[in-house]
């Protein structure tokens, strides 16, 4: 390790880099206290600041003081200790991982939280904040654990995005089957999981400052440490470092420090990852702040000024009664959405578009088997899911159903059992082409729909519509839909296309698009009334409940021309899917073929959306399983993943409807139990 003498010549420049640190510092507590103010004088209530000054001085109005002191005091100071914590947790995350986009939300902290609350709240468990607060650490920890075992440490950024994205996904999914499972007991906590600084009283901010403070002491004791893990580990253990403690003791300290903010506030998203950004271009400009001692409070004073700062914007811009029903988070989730795009565009991608697998090429009777074996699965959770439900039926039944002569209760339950089964399979067949399209295009093995935020904008599109107009249609909740994967379609693959769909910019720029989305279809469901807000949940959840014949038209006839496409199509989909030179020499025009499979991709993940919500993995699932089975030409891999595909969500749909009768579970939460562990298989695959 090289070590700069302390000359004359350079005690001038680190007396400079002293100064310039210093006045950083003194800056962002000015503006942090700017904020506090301007967040202490807005409000529903006509408390301006002559009244919060006469409020602090005890010679306010009684009124006015209760509004002061037990509302907007309290909310301000639990915007400053949250975004403080979660600044400094993001900050060491990144640097024991080095991984600049290592955070609360990409580590999969937040949602093991989450997981662990609404496992608490649905037993019926009524727990102070202190134990909420060591049960969201015991989630949050363990999910952190998988998700940096899963990625490794060092340079590689996408594996810890879409490891972290994967498992809360996963985690999220668990938790909203909870939510509408045990809808009384966990009353509230969706509201929560936006984040919100609101408060009633200092109760809260005082508990949970010792615990954030117990955290923020251990960071600074082991702060030398942490300097010396950024030089390597070769040169940490070369000073005396242990290690592997050192790393284990910094995320135990920093999930302490993301529970208290969760327990206190909920999930404020992406202060984490958003605060440690914006100091190290200050930290390479003034030197003195490249040590953690020095960093670790300027990342708190950022993270502080993001969360009072969103509060603040929030406020200016949306009236006071409706400022009041919109949580914090969501202001910081769209903000994080938008610089992680923005931090995805800047990062230099090393993983080029490459064929994702080196797999063998069946013959042409081992195929046939395979098709057949399929085609004999989907049938039989088709069987399955028109016979089995809430009331089992016989095959007669059916049969006499389809000539007309079965009685009035049966004919019910086929009327309203069939056209779900259909939407199921519709649905799937469509995610799954779609997946395999946009796998071609990208030469991407990790890329689909969702991962990319297609799908994110398809329920933005439906939820908006859902949430406005209640009596909306199938076409019309189809177009929605359309129109808002267009968005995030254009959005996603236009920020990506000068550098070819590079696999890190790509996935990046994808899961920056989709929270954003998930953000804003969040917003509209705190901001509708309690039926609406139900409605969109349980359509969310993938779910096909009364699900008519008119609702599964769309996807079924974009799913007939997809396929009618992609046959036709087969030569192109296999030369676009190999590299970006052997289709020109062939005379081929790859940007067009492109975007026309792009397009196609978007217009079966829309109506796929709108016929049976949001349904993830699938269109990762199927097309990946599909090339292991039967090679990677796509005459043989369209049809294994479309039949793949249908019989996933099928069989999701089946046992979502019949493993907890009566109550349900959507086909997306199902199908995101399954596709989760299946995705984390594949990075590790991967890794290895």
């Amino acid at each position: 390790m090289a070590v700069t003498a302390n000359t004359p010549a350079t005690r001038p420049q680190a007396a400079a880099s002293r100064s310039g640190a210093a006045a950083v510092t003194a800056l962002l507590v000015l503006l942090v206290a700017a904020l506090a103010v301007a967040d202490i004088t807005q409000g529903t209530a006509a408390v301006g600041p002559a009244e919060v000054v006469k409020a602090l001085t005890g010679r306010a109005d009684p009124d006015d003081a209760s509004v002061v002191l037990a509302s907007r005091l309290p909310r301000m100071t639990a915007g400053l200790l949250v975004g403080a914590v979660l600044g400094v947790a993001g900050a060491v995350l990144q640097a024991v991982s080095r991984n600049v986009l290592a955070s609360p939300d990409t580590l999969a902290v937040n949602a093991g939280s989450y997981l662990a609350l609404g496992v608490a709240g649905a037993t019926g468990v009524s727990l102070p904040m202190l134990a909420s607060s060591g049960v969201a650490f015991a989630g949050g920890l363990l999910a952190a654990a998988v998700v940096l075992a899963l990625s490794g440490l060092g340079t590689g950024t996408v594996r810890l995005v879409l490891a972290g994205t994967a498992l809360a996904l996963g985690l999220n999914s668990v938790t909203q089957g909870l939510l509408l499972l045990f809808p009384e007991q966990t009353e509230g906590l969706y509201q929560w999981n936006q984040g919100s600084i609101g408060q009633n009283g200092f109760d809260g901010v005082v508990q949970m400052l010792p615990v954030a403070l117990a955290g923020l002491a251990g960071l600074l004791l082991t702060a030398r440490r942490i300097d010396a893990l950024a030089l390597g580990d070769d040169a940490a253990h070369g000073l005396g470092v242990p290690v592997r403690t050192t790393r284990v003791t910094v995320v135990v300290l920093a999930a302490l420090l993301s529970a208290a903010a969760v327990t206190l506030a909920g999930p404020i998203g992406f202060v984490g990852l958003c605060a440690p950004a914006l100091v190290r271009p200050l930290a390479r400009r003034f030197r003195g702040l490249v040590r953690t001692r020095a960093a670790l409070p300027v990342a708190g004073l950022v993270g502080a000024g993001l969360v009072l700062g969103s509060d603040v914007l929030l406020r200016a811009l949306v009236p006071a009664d409706t400022a009041v029903a919109v949580p914090t988070g969501v202001v910081t989730s769209l903000v994080g959405a938008g610089f992680l795009v923005v931090m995805a565009l800047r990062l230099r991608d090393t993983a080029g578009a490459e064929a994702p697998d080196r797999l063998r090429v069946p013959g042409r009777t081992a195929f046939l088997i395979t098709v057949a074996l399929a085609v004999a699965v989907t049938l039989g959770v088709t069987v399955g899911g028109v016979l089995l439900g809430d009331s089992k039926l016989l095959l007669g039944d059916v049969v006499n159903w389809a000539q007309g002569r079965v009685g009035r209760s049966v004919s019910f339950v086929l009327d309203t059992r069939v056209p779900r089964v259909l939407a199921a399979l519709c649905a799937g067949a469509a995610l799954a082409l779609a997946g395999t399209l946009v796998q071609a295009v990208t030469r991407n093995p990790l890329a689909e729909p969702g991962t990319l935020g297609v799908s994110g904008g398809a329920a933005l599109g439906a939820v908006l519509l859902v949430t406005t107009v209640p009596v909306a249609g199938s076409w019309s909740v189809a177009g929605a839909a359309f129109a808002g994967a267009a968005v995030a379609s254009v959005v996603v693959f236009g920020l990506t296309a000068r550098g070819g769909y590079q696999q890190n910019r790509l996935v990046l720029v994808g899961v920056g698009v989709a929270a954003g989305t998930t953000a804003l279809t969040s917003l509209l469901i705190v901001l509708t009334d309690p039926f609406n807000a139900t409605k969109a949940l349980t359509w969310l959840s993938g779910s096909t409940y009364g699900r008519t014949m008119p609702d599964v038209l769309p996807v079924a006839l974009m799913l007939a021309l997809g396929l009618a496409t992609a046959v036709a199509a087969r030569t192109e989909l296999d030369l676009v899917s190999l590299d970006g030179d052997t289709p020109r020499l062939l005379g081929l025009r790859p940007s067009r073929a492109r975007l026309g499979f792009l397009v196609m991709s978007v217009l079966l993940s829309a109506t796929a959306v709108a016929s049976a919500g949001t349904i993830g993995f699938v269109g990762l699932v199927a097309p990946h399983a599909a090339r292991a089975l039967v090679g990677r030409r796509h005459i043989r891999v369209v049809p294994v993943a479309v039949l793949l595909g249908a019989a996933l969500v099928c069989a999701a749909d089946l046992l979502g409807r019949t493993v907890i009768a009566p109550a349900q579970l959507g086909a997306g939460l199902m199908t995101a139990v399954i596709g989760t562990p299946y995705f984390l298989r594949l990075l590790v695959r991967s890794r290895r």
